[in-house]
């Protein structure tokens, strides 16, 4: 007979102990102990489970021989970008986003557009009808796309086993439940075991395997931190419900780079690619309005121009608010200083608020040229040159320090039509200026650049 045993989980990490406690003795972490009834039998135990294992030789580095799967075309360049190339056959894939974002309109879309392939979509929250009703909405169901409304994870295995499918789709991994594990479905130690189990038929039958998972109030994958160290992909898929546009962001990838980023657009139909962000996120409304400022920003490896907006006033309530949306508060903290301590500009007593259009984050430091250069276009009521896009990160010093991936900043620049660009100087080290039609110009303290542009 299998025994019941209580331990105590931190939500965190996973630690796991015997005793309720306070702080996780792993990650430093209060209030994070919650209770869980495990299910432990002596079959289950290390040696048991490695009895019937073949042991494993010991190779050296040199005598391993590499191979490169060929990846998997989803059919979506946003998709494959993020991915790395491709989908890697094996590869767990967990996919994140807050709930109505669009996880599972982009999941059954893509699996609808792969003709060539056998999915199983297996869903814990909807029905079959309710699923042929969102992929009649999407309007392509020529797919070969095969679904399934079960949570327990050992029938999902049987009836995978059965049909063999080249990609399993699990929607969400907190509605799977194993019969192994006496706790409710979504607890840490669910989507700890169904995870495990997920990634061992992934790496033994070489299929592909996306999870849909949920996120915490905080913004943070639900469930152990321990989920994102298992599966080799990790998705966030985000934005801002209020606007049309969803980023899905690579945070961790053993395939490919980091950081990555693919911009669709939520339209009726599902969700539609967006090749060319840039030219959709620049508004020609703000034309001759001050307190706009375009930046040159490199979000993964894709530039994007993207249109930085501030608003200045006078504080009413004696202490100055501080607003940001798609930018990060702190660092404007920062460059406020900056402007005031390096550039004699009093914006200590003014209500500052900065915005990035159309709904993105912007975590690229070069943009902050443009968010200064924005703020006092509003604290001068002069408007910015629109045909002039800026790039450069600022120091505390007031130094404009260089920037990576100049050349495809000053490359989208002109593609869309902009007259100049200001850049670091010390980016024109090796820089063949001739090849470019766009007018390019170099500061190396903020005060030169703000005569460039309010001159």
């Amino acid at each position: 007979m299998p025994k019941l045993k209580t331990v105590y989980l931190c939500n965190q990490c996973g630690y796991e102990s015997a005793k309720w406690f306070g702080k996780c003795n792993a990650c430093g972490q209060w209030n994070t102990c919650v209770e869980e009834i495990s299910t432990r039998s002596n079959s289950s135990s290390p040696a048991a489970r490695n009895a019937d294992r073949e042991p494993v030789r010991i190779q050296h580095i040199s005598e391993i021989q590499a191979s490169e799967d060929a990846r998997m075309d989803m059919h979506s360049s946003e998709l494959n970008r993020v991915l790395g190339g491709g989908l890697v056959p094996g590869s767990l894939v967990l996919i994140g986003g807050e709930p109505g974002i669009g996880k599972s309109t982009l999941i059954l879309q893509t699996a609808l557009k792969l003709k060539d392939r056998k999915i199983l979509y297996v869903s814990g929250e909807e029905s079959g009808p309710q699923l042929k009703l969102r992929a009649d909405r999407i309007g392509t169901t020529t797919g070969d796309c095969y679904i399934l409304s079960e949570t327990s994870l050992e029938r999902i295995l049987a009836q995978a086993g059965q049909l063999q499918p080249d990609i399993l789709i699990i929607d969400s991994i907190q509605t799977i439940e194993t019969e192994s594990v006496e706790s409710s479905a979504g607890s840490i130690t669910q989507i700890r075991e169904c995870t495990a189990s997920l990634l061992k038929y992934a790496k033994q039958s070489g299929t592909p395997v996306f999870i849909v998972g949920h996120i915490t109030k905080d913004g943070t994958i639900a469930g152990p931190k321990i989920l994102e160290h298992m599966v080799d992909t990790v998705l966030q898929f985000e934005g801002d419900q209020h606007y049309l546009y969803r980023i899905l962001r690579s945070i961790k990838n053993r395939f490919g780079s980091t950081s990555e980023i693919g911009i669709f657009e939520m339209i009726q139909s599902g969700l539609r690619e967006v090749e060319n962000p840039s030219e959709l996120l620049l508004s020609d409304e703000s034309e001759g309005l001050s307190g706009v400022a375009i930046a040159a920003a490199v979000e993964g490896i894709r530039p994007l121009l993207v249109e930085v907006q501030a608003l200045t006033g006078t504080a009413t309530y004696g202490t100055p608010q501080r607003s940001t949306t798609g930018f990060d508060t702190r660092r404007m903290n920062m460059l406020l200083a900056v402007l005031e301590k390096r550039a004699g500009f009093k914006i200590a007593q003014k209500d500052v608020f900065l915005n990035i259009a159309g709904g993105l984050r912007i975590s690229d430091t070069a943009t902050d040229l443009a968010v200064i250069s924005a703020i006092l276009s509003a604290y001068l009521d002069i408007a910015v040159n629109r045909q002039t896009a800026l790039a450069g990160e600022v120091g505390l010093s007031g130094e404009i320090r260089p920037v990576t991936r100049i050349l495809q900043r000053i490359s989208e620049a002109e593609k869309l039509g902009f007259q100049q660009i200001i850049i670091p100087k010390y980016n024109l080290k090796g820089l063949d200026t001739k090849q470019f039609h766009i007018q390019i110009k170099a500061a190396s303290k903020v005060d030169e650049a703000f005569k460039m542009l309010f001159r």
